[in-house]
């Protein structure tokens, strides 16, 4: 049940009957009619800019236009009054069984509620995490694991079908740095004392991998040469970090659909297939680049190399998909990979990148709109840097991983619906400060705890009632006489619930699953400040003693919004608690 939906459909059928009636012109377009909630609060429940988009191609004024518009939507019973405001906005007071119809609606679907056939079941792939696989995720990576888990989550609940996919970067010079660490740690297996050079990985994380490796082929490597291990320990070194990254994001309660390998584009044919069908819309050419802007590097010269012409989809330059010396650029692959996704007839492709990829954005999109001919959106998400405190101070690097702070870390710190929870208090594309006692804390300045708090309580709520013989089943509730709900207060719990059905269809379409963190604060702010001013008025009680009938209206009320919190917190990944401890 999606109010704000079912007022603008109103005012849509209202303008038609307008039309009908010769108030408006025929050929009137309506996709830009809004309804949303008011910049104040005071001035109503919804707004409508109707009449100011309208105006124009009606060559109307737009008062003329809502004055009319007011008149008619007073004569539903949904709408108690509809004001002209300003130069010809439209703000409307709704009836207060709506509000209560709200009620009933989130006790019916439970934590369906919200859910929204938006997305009409469009293929959606969601790219994200897609580190090297050269050692345990760090928390940079925690950062995109979980805005790329909760974006695919919120496109789910808004109707898409979504595909979860990572991208194992296994195919560059840097899986064979790790064989080599991998050889360090085999031969120090075997007693031998070894030094990790510049360039290595020193993690302690590499330990039991040479440890395997030395239980797998005994001495069979001992004082042999590159040719004769490195391949061998590349594939084993590699599959065992990728058992550590699944472990490391199973932990973070982060599971994906698809394990792409880069290696696999190599050698099959798939890298000259993609750059074959850029090619055959004349976008391959032989050339050479313009020096970098700025200072010229003293080792640049000019090189003919095999270019794509990126600047045809909107990049800033040509970019080049084969050296002057015939080997690939790292853009050949990435190339390769998204035109195995357009093959794969995806409706819309989703790629979440740390902050330090934000070069490739424009070359990415522009490959994407290339290969599929302009029919298949690119959304590059950026996700920024984590700063990590503890007891005031920067968290010390992680000694297992050697050089950084690992997703483990933090999961083994705060828990997985902590750290989910956290990392989404920001827009992705902002810094956010990670303060391990902050998160911890038992406080309102605590999103996570707030929020799971709000469940609780609700949960308690039902609990106590229970307990003195009150049914409290949402099925009960959703029988109660919610016309009791007839408060200002109650009503305006009502209202912040009702918002969720709306707030879920703009995350989905503008890719933010933050929203929804924000929102189940706000959401749980008001039930906790409803909850406290029981104390003052005994009538705002949840739990009216000697009155089933008025305790189960307001109690369903408690549920609703417990209803709509378990849904956000299911798209966050964050299970919702029965009580604190």
């Amino acid at each position: 049940m999606n109010l704000f939906s079912e007022i603008r459909a109103l005012v849509i059928d209202t303008l038609e009957t307008m039309q009908s009636e010769g108030t408006l012109p025929q050929g009137l377009d309506f996709k830009n009619v809004a309804v949303e909630p008011p910049r104040d609060a005071l001035h109503g429940d919804m707004a409508t800019n109707a009449a100011m988009v309208l105006a124009k191609p009606a060559k109307m004024k737009p008062r003329d236009i809502a004055e009319v518009l007011a008149a008619k939507l007073t004569e539903d019973v949904r709408v108690d009054v509809a004001e002209v405001a300003g130069p010809g906005f439209l703000n409307l007071r709704l009836a207060p069984v709506l509000w209560q119809n709200v009620v009933k609606a989130a006790l019916d679907s439970h934590e369906n509620f919200g859910r929204s056939t938006m997305g009409a079941g469009k293929k959606v792939n969601v790219e994200y995490v897609s580190a090297n696989p050269t050692g345990p995720l760090h928390v940079g990576h925690t950062r995109g694991a979980v805005f790329g888990d909760a974006l695919a989550s919120l496109l789910d609940f808004v109707g898409f079908d979504v595909t979860r996919e990572y991208y194992i970067n296994d195919g560059g010079g840097q899986v064979d740095v790790l064989a080599r660490s991998v050889y360090l740690r085999y031969l120090e297996a075997h007693g031998q004392e070894v030094a990790f050079e510049d360039g290595t990985y020193p993690g302690d994380y590499l330990v039991p991998v040479g440890e395997a490796l030395k239980a797998k082929v005994g001495d069979a490597y001992v004082g042999k040469g590159e040719e004769v291990w490195l391949a061998e320990i590349r594939e084993f070194a590699t599959a065992a970090m990728m058992d550590l990254i699944r472990e490391d994001l199973k932990a973070l309660g982060v599971e994906m659909d698809v394990f792409f390998s880069e290696k696999s584009l190599y050698g099959s044919g798939r890298i000259e297939s993609a750059l074959k069908s850029l090619e055959s819309k004349g976008l391959i050419y032989e050339g050479v680049l313009e020096p970098p802007k700025g200072k010229k590097p003293e080792d640049w010269e000019p090189r003919e190399q095999t270019l794509f012409r990126s600047t045809d989809h909107g990049d800033d330059v040509d970019r080049p998909v084969k050296k002057s010396d015939g080997s690939w650029t790292y853009f050949a692959p990435d190339i390769a990979y998204h035109y195995d996704k357009v093959s794969r007839d995806f409706d819309a492709l989703i790629d979440v990148f740390g902050a330090d990829h934000g070069g490739y954005v424009k070359r990415m999109k522009a490959a994407v709109s290339a290969l599929s001919d302009g029919e298949v959106p690119l959304d590059i998400k950026l996700t920024q840097l984590v700063k990590l405190y503890k007891n005031g101070e920067p968290f010390k690097m992680s000694k297992r991983a050697g050089t950084f702070v690992t997703l483990r870390d933090v999961v083994d710190q705060v828990g997985p619906d902590v750290a989910r929870f956290v990392m989404l208090t920001r827009k992705n594309d902002a810094p956010l400060d990670f303060d391990f006692d902050k998160v911890l804390a038992q406080s309102k300045d605590n999103p996570v705890f707030y929020v799971q708090y709000a469940h609780a309580r609700v949960c308690s709520v039902i609990r106590k009632a229970e307990q003195a013989g009150i049914a409290a089943d949402d099925a009960t509730l959703s029988a109660a006489d919610l016309t009791q709900l007839d408060s200002e207060a109650e009503i305006n719990v009502a209202k912040k619930v009702a918002e969720w059905p709306r707030l879920v269809e703009i995350a989905g379409r503008t890719n933010e699953p933050h929203r929804v963190a924000f929102y189940l604060y706000e959401l749980a702010s008001d039930l906790h400040s409803h909850y406290k001013k029981g104390d003052d008025d005994h009538s705002l009680r949840f739990v009216q003693e000697g009155d089933a009938a008025a305790s189960q209206a307001k109690i369903a009320l408690a549920r609703a919004v417990a209803v709509v919190i378990s849904a956000g917190l299911g798209i966050l990944g964050v299970t919702p608690v029965q009580e604190m401890r």
